[in-house]
């Protein structure tokens, strides 16, 4: 449904993009993942017609978006980083503009308004303006006018930036019922966990290339690591355990805040080789944590300097 091959995009010297591919089956999410700059919504920008690529192909529900845009554009949903709503409209008649901007008729317009408020728990204020409306239902009632054209595709630029933890879950739970129902998804974001949720596989861009490429469990699996922290009962005891742990060959961290020590383990057997080192020198750990890999740990493995990524191991 989605297929970019050597995806170029230039402003003058800068090159926001530079030879990027991907490709996302129907009914599939791809979680596009980078830090700012590294390219995500120039190429969102590209994917739904709004800016053309410096070079490379495109295609989107079957459609070159370079010749065939008006196709694409009535195949597609999207919903960008800040709202983009009629503050002066109610939510019923932004949805019903919509609707009639794309074709449909009143009735139909009026129906598919009201079937979409009800969707996004919306009906109590479809007849207020939408500039009366909390952050998180001007976000709710942004995607849900990305979805009056029931859209094959559905682009998702940083959705719940700015939303509170129960209304980001609700939005989640809405991309997943779409989803299940046939939809194909792209989404940018700035929340791993997001993307560890959603997305079936994920892309990560760094300075405008594609720097990996898989599946959420696979780049943990290749790039995250297990790591074992050790609480201990007092600050001073710090020394000496970090002492044996490395004389027991791991790596430790200290935090000397929390009275804690953390270290990099490669099996489930090293974890009992961190208690055998403390046992080694009297200490007993408070409380000991074994923290599995994480869509962190890749991102900032992927994302960092070498150096500053030997510094976060």
């Amino acid at each position: 449904m989605i297929r970019a091959v050597g995806v170029r995009k230039s402003f003058g010297e800068v090159h926001a993009l530079n030879g990027v591919d991907v490709e996302v089956e129907r009914g599939r999410v791809l979680g596009l993942l980078g830090h700012n700059g590294a390219g995500k919504t120039s190429l969102v920008n590209i994917l739904s017609t709004v800016s053309p690529a410096t070079a490379g192909t495109v295609t989107v529900a079957g459609y070159d978006v370079a010749s065939q845009g008006a196709e694409v554009r009535t195949r597609i949903g999207v919903t960008g980083q800040f709202a983009s709503v009629d503050e002066y409209l109610t939510g019923f008649r932004n949805l019903v503009l919509i609707g009639r901007l794309l074709g449909a008729g009143r009735r139909e317009a009026a129906a598919r308004a009201t079937e979409l408020l009800e969707l996004f728990e919306l009906t109590g204020a479809a007849h207020q303006p939408s500039g009366t409306y909390s952050g998180g239902m001007r976000r709710r009632l942004d995607l849900a006018a990305s979805l009056v054209g029931r859209p094959d595709v559905l682009f998702l630029d940083e959705p719940t930036t700015g939303l509170d933890p129960a209304t980001r879950i609700a939005l989640w739970e809405t991309v997943e019922k779409l989803v299940a129902e046939g939809t194909t998804v792209l989404l940018t974001t700035q929340y791993l966990d997001e993307a560890d949720r959603l997305a079936d596989w994920i892309t990560v861009l760094s300075k405008g290339r594609v720097v990996a490429s898989d599946t959420s469990d696979r780049l943990k699996a290749e790039l995250g690591h297990r790591a074992v922290q050790v609480v201990l009962t007092d600050t001073a005891d710090i020394g000496v355990a970090a002492a044996a742990l490395t004389a027991a060959g791991f790596r430790p961290r200290a935090d000397p805040e929390r009275r804690a020590l953390s270290t990099r383990v490669d099996s489930s057997a090293a974890v009992t080789g961190v208690v055998r080192a403390l046992d080694s020198v009297g200490m007993e750990a408070v409380e000991l944590t074994v923290k599995e890999p994480s869509l962190d740990d890749v991102y900032l493995a992927l994302t960092q300097s070498p150096a500053a990524a030997d510094d976060a191991a």
